[in-house]
């Protein structure tokens, strides 16, 4: 691909002009003394609320007019509702109804209750809605320019227009939550570069997908688009998930309800996957997990002897292997995984951690390893990379590809999108997984290229004593020969070497006469003790 085309596509990228920017800019203005982690579940909230009245209204409206004809039911019968997999909203949780008392002082608490009647209404949102619109240190004024701000999302009559928007927003929002919070966001969002990249590498059309560590639901919202994208039918995926964190959780349960995907099976429970596994027969055909990097923190010592280590115990005090060895527990006879973790798990000798890779190399999971750059993660600064873990590495319509391993060093790859956040470009993205998927399927137009991939025998890994790092296998990329003969350069150098000098000495020769101008002379270390002070109230410099 032509540089001048990557070039003009990161530049797009850089400075969206979208509606999500410009409606984000416009939220974080109202924001004032309210910490970003707070103001997420405030902001958030009135999105979903949005998102399920219009839901309501547009339903409602065809109801009343059905009615009108003779032909319809109650429009203001729930059931009506149900049978349609629409919430029903009660009259005072509607946006119309709530949008005219946008500036009374009393907005807030007509918001908390508004959240607390659509949750009595449906049961499958009980205890998810945020009812936090009546604090104090909310003001009334800025909340009032909330709703303002979001009752303008859903520009037109279309409902499909208007809940893709939504979501849009939804997801927008999320993702600048997390980079407001830092360190904190990095623990519901990932990235969604990298949630793109897993998704289009492992390609799930159809089957169980699976995140043992869910977030705010990316990688299952990232299916689901991924379907639609390719004309699939989006029901012919089915999501399972679990979150430890309950707020992080809720926020998935609203993600997923305002995509219109099916979360009955994703499960909170504070104990998390390893100590309360919630899906313990699930055998699923696809997972994508971003689990916490080098977690220390999570009950080891208790699950010793857990039939989940068929590879070797994890140690207590990093639970990496222990999340990798969870995640292929409950991988299906043809499944494959997607697994971010931090780069030191490529390499780790310690704690029986070698012995696990070891094990896992020789039973022939591993797929693929993809290299990642430093700063793509709100909550770390430090290189990662993506695990990719097979069971149909035989056949099922790609090549055999038993005994080998593909590397991929991506860690050059990608734009800066500020100063302290990198991302993938689309271009990055078809660039990686293209060559994953020439690799593995049959007639792929695949080749070694040093600096960036290289197929690798299992013989070869175990020269590197396992050892898994993208970089110790595709080597340095190789320089272009620029066809300029040596001695040309040389003399090219030495001539701007030579101005080079000629300009420093111009300036110190300016230095040395500013400074006697104000009475300090400059002398040299060789000559000090033999000048003289300068005029006035100076000096000597020795330098």
């Amino acid at each position: 691909m032509p540089r001048g085309k990557q070039k003009a596509n990161q530049k797009e990228e850089k400075t969206p002009e979208k509606l999500e920017a410009k409606l984000w800019l416009a939220a974080d203005k109202l924001r004032k003394n309210i910490d970003a982690a707070e103001y997420k579940h405030i902001v958030l909230g009135l999105i979903f609320l949005k998102y399920i009245s219009d839901s309501f209204e547009s339903l409602f409206k065809k109801l009343t007019e059905e009615k009108g004809k003779g032909t319809g039911a109650d429009p203001e019968d729930p059931d009506e509702y149900k049978a349609e997999n629409v919430f029903f909203v009660p009259c005072k949780a509607r946006w119309t109804y709530l949008h005219s008392r946008a500036r009374l002082p009393s907005i807030g608490k007509d918001v908390d209750e508004a959240m607390t009647a659509i949750e009595k209404e449906n049961p499958v949102l009980k205890g998810i809605l945020p009812k936090v619109y009546a604090r104090p240190n909310l003001d009334t004024t800025a909340l009032g320019g909330l709703i303002d701000l979001v009752g303008n999302i859903a520009l037109g009559d279309e409902a499909a227009k208007s809940k893709d928007l939504l979501g849009r927003v939804y997801e927008y929002f999320l993702g600048e939550f997390a980079n407001a919070e830092g360190k904190k966001g990095g623990q519901f969002y990932t990235p969604q570069s990298i949630v793109r990249l897993m998704v289009e590498m492992i390609e799930p059309y159809s089957g169980r997908v699976y995140d043992p560590c869910c977030g705010s639901g990316g990688m299952f919202v990232a299916s689901e688009k991924f379907v639609e994208s390719h004309q699939g039918n989006r029901n012919n995926i089915s999501i399972y998930g679990q979150e430890s964190n309950q707020t992080t959780w809720r926020l998935c349960k609203m993600n997923l309800a305002i995509r219109q995907i099916d979360g009955s099976q994703v499960i909170w429970n504070n104990e998390g996957s390893f100590l309360n596994d919630a899906h313990k027969d699930l055998k699923a055909d696809f997972i994508l997990a971003n689990p916490p990097f080098n977690d220390s923190d999570w009950g080891g010592e208790l699950l010793r002897k857990d039939p989940r280590w068929k590879y070797g115990v994890p140690p207590a005090s990093n639970a990496n292997y222990a999340w990798l060895q969870h995640m292929i527990y409950h991988l299906s006879p043809k499944g494959i995984m997607a697994c971010v973790l931090a780069n030191g798990s490529l390499s780790s000798q310690t704690n029986n951690e070698g012995e696990i890779r070891k094990n896992m190399i020789e039973d022939d999971l591993v797929d693929c390893i993809v290299g990642l750059p430093k700063q793509l993660f709100y909550n770390t600064g430090i290189p990662a990379c993506i695990w990719f873990i097979s069971r149909k590495r035989i056949g099922n319509g790609d090549r055999k590809r038993s005994g080998e391993i593909l590397f991929i060093d991506a860690s050059e790859i990608g734009y800066m999108r500020d100063r302290t956040h990198r991302e993938f470009t689309e271009d990055d993205i078809a660039k990686i997984a293209g060559t994953y998927h020439n690799w593995r399927t049959k007639g792929g137009k695949y080749k070694d290229i040093k600096g960036f991939c290289k197929s690798a025998s299992l013989e070869e890994v175990r020269k590197h004593n396992y050892i898994l790092t993208p970089g110790r296998y595709v080597g340095i990329k190789e320089e272009e020969d620029d066809g300029v003969p040596f001695e040309e350069k040389m003399k090219k150098l030495t001539a701007e070497l030579a101005g080079q000098m000629e300009e420093e000495a111009r300036l110190n020769e300016e230095i040395r006469r500013q400074l006697a101008e104000v009475g300090w002379e400059v002398k040299s270390e060789k000559g000090k003790g033999k000048s003289e002070k300068g005029k006035g109230t100076g000096g000597e410099l020795c330098l």
